[in-house]
């Protein structure tokens, strides 16, 4: 974690539950336009997102927290290529529940299921 997402990002890690990782990880690879890079500690297999100075997050095998009905809604990057990030989420296994939309001041989102199952929300700050 860098001391620029330490300082300034309220959310600094996220966990992603899945139910098959190689799935997943196409998925948000897609999905989000960066390396998901798979790893393997001990007998843990994970799957880690891009976060060169930024917010960073992984998958990891845990079919039973999925839920896409209730609990945190993690909002992911999509900036400046939202429209592009919503046409591949159908592609890759997911599913819109909400097209992009505005949310006033704070830019745009759109809602999502992801191939695993869980809701998950993608924000830019502008609808392009």
């Amino acid at each position: 974690m860098s001391d620029l997402n330490t300082k300034h990002n309220r959310a600094v890690w996220m966990d992603i539950p899945v139910a098959d990782l190689g799935r997943a990880r196409e998925f948000y690879a897609a999905v989000l336009d960066i390396n998901v890079a798979r790893e393997k500690f001990g007998d843990v297999e994970f799957c880690v997102l891009e976060h060169d100075s930024g917010n960073g997050g992984c998958l990891v095998v845990d079919a039973d927290a999925i839920s896409s009905e209730r609990g945190i809604l993690v909002y992911l990057n999509a900036d400046g290529r939202i429209k592009d990030a919503v046409a591949k989420v159908e592609t890759h296994g997911g599913k819109i529940v909400e097209l992009v939309h505005s949310i006033g001041p704070h830019g745009f989102r759109a809602l999502i299921v992801d191939s695993e199952g869980n809701r998950v929300a993608l924000h830019s700050n502008t609808d392009t």
